[in-house]
């Protein structure tokens, strides 16, 4: 009795160990490769960024992307919100570009809604603030 009760605690904490590691790895999996996570949506937008003449143009070929910077130094990722507005899931992101091109700075703008029928999102605007001098906004994408 006292090894089959001590086996039986054994099954539990593996079952417990095998719970947890799934929920883990659903929560990365999710994260890393749902269409619906900030993190996606920062890298199809940074792409969208990289490929558009006109932010090659005033930020040069090399642009990098990055979020917001912490007292420590570290630039965590984008920061964003979620809401609903009639009934459909949207997001707005906001992250920072860099170019090599004489030090130019830039502020990133996304807003995503939800497609009922996909289950995706989708971009509904993508404009980029010049933060150095002369300043401007350059709209990547507008689907209002």
């Amino acid at each position: 009795v006292k090894e089959a009760g001590r086996d039986f605690t054994y099954f539990i904490v593996v079952l417990v160990g095998i719970g947890v590691t799934g929920g883990l790895f659903y929560v990365i999996f999710k994260e890393l490769f749902s269409s619906s996570s900030p993190s996606k949506i920062y890298g199809d937008a940074l792409e969208k960024c990289r490929s558009h003449p006109e932010i090659i143009g005033v930020f040069g070929e090399s642009i990098k992307g990055y979020g917001e910077t912490t007292r420590r130094g570290r630039r965590q990722l984008v920061s964003h919100i979620e809401y609903i507005k009639d009934g459909l899931k949207h997001m707005r992101l906001k992250f920072y570009i860099e170019g090599t091109e004489s030090g130019k700075r830039g502020t990133v703008h996304v807003e995503v809604k939800e497609n009922p029928e996909r289950g995706r999102f989708e971009v509904r605007y993508i404009f980029v603030d010049i933060d150095t001098y002369p300043r401007r906004t350059i709209v990547i994408e507008d689907n209002r």
